[in-house]
């Protein structure tokens, strides 16, 4: 592994900002390869050390940009060429006074296989209604005929089509269910039935069985999901958000289910969370209704198995950018929420 002593201030390293662990370091060498120099910005012996090191950055790879870097430090990052974010949700980092012309990506679609199995998971217990059956046979009452949902020829609504949502669609198709997907281009590689821009989601909702919701935060998604889209929605349909609880309205989602007790909606995200706000907390009394069912956002808690992997997809954004190639994940400067 190159040693963190800089002899140039040519940009040509790969900078790992965040305190790796021994395992990480060993993962990151492996995936970046003879790319240019790796250095640690937690290696640093001094201020003027931490500078040259970030001085040299080809690509930036953190954790936290409020942890990571000392505010004076922001404004040495604006030569690389990307600035590489490990989790996939940035929206709660501070991200708008970095320099303007810095290229910035989350670690989109990282673990994007677990959590579309989770939501998958979720989406199935609502559609055969295994909790509300469990709950009526321990009452004692045994409703075999009662009917659940099919998925098999029903439409399976995405709302951000990046890498969780495409994960989400690949499990969903095979049980035969119709992909529709939104995403900012209205295009992707990944084949679906319908596939458009979000100015087009009042169709998407009047449509889906199931919506799922794989969007990132952005000033564009915040409260995305309204009362006028719940509205437009079957009256029986399912609603799986993976994201953020921030893209739905909580207010509206409270009321909808309320008054439609056949809507269920399965919530892996949540409003006020310990890891971005410090604590939990919910403003309406959603988890006493029955037609919610609730995880507390361990969709993608799978475990130090899949760590490779995320730190894999992270690097090779990384050398995307440092070949010349656009980076995947950008996020845009006025989609930025601090």
């Amino acid at each position: 592994m190159p040693s963190g002593r800089m002899q140039t201030l040519t940009r040509d390293a790969l900078v790992v900002a965040y305190d790796a662990s021994e395992r990480d370091r060993g993962i990151v060498a492996e995936a970046w390869g003879e790319t240019g120099p790796l250095l640690y910005l937690s290696d640093a012996v001094s201020p003027e050390a931490r500078a040259r090191m970030l001085q040299s950055a080809a690509a930036v790879f953190a954790q936290h940009t409020g942890n990571d870097f000392r505010r004076e430090e922001w404004p040495l990052l604006a030569g690389a060429r990307l600035l590489q974010m490990l989790p996939a949700g940035v929206d709660f980092m501070p991200l708008r006074d970095l320099p303007p012309e810095l290229p910035v990506a989350g670690n989109g679609g990282a673990s994007a296989e677990p959590m579309a199995e989770h939501g998958a998971a979720m989406a199935l217990a609502a559609a055969k209604r295994l909790f509300a059956e469990h709950a009526e046979l321990r009452a004692g009452r045994f409703n075999q005929f009662r009917p659940n949902i099919r998925l098999a020829g029903g439409v399976c609504g995405i709302l951000g089509f990046g890498g969780i949502g495409v994960a989400v669609a690949r499990l969903m198709r095979a049980f035969g269910m119709r992909i529709h997907a939104i995403n900012r281009r209205g295009a992707s590689d990944e084949p679906s039935d319908w596939i458009a821009t979000p100015d087009r989601l009042d169709e998407m909702c009047s449509a889906a069985d199931i919506l799922f919701i794989t969007a990132p935060l952005s000033t564009a998604t915040e409260k995305m999901i309204g009362a006028g889209q719940l509205r437009r929605m079957k009256d029986d349909a399912i609603l799986v958000n993976l994201a953020r609880g921030e893209i739905i309205d909580e207010r509206a989602l409270y009321d909808h289910l309320a008054e439609r007790p056949s809507f269920t909606a399965c919530l892996d995200a949540w409003w006020v969370e310990p890891v971005r706000h410090g604590s939990f907390r919910i403003d309406t009394p959603l988890l006493d209704l029955p037609n919610v069912i609730g995880s507390p956002h361990n969709s993608a808690s799978v475990g130090s198995s899949r760590r490779p992997v995320v730190l894999r997809r992270a690097i090779a954004n990384c050398l995307r950018a440092v070949r010349g190639e656009t980076p995947l994940h950008l996020i845009r400067r006025e989609e930025r929420m601090l």
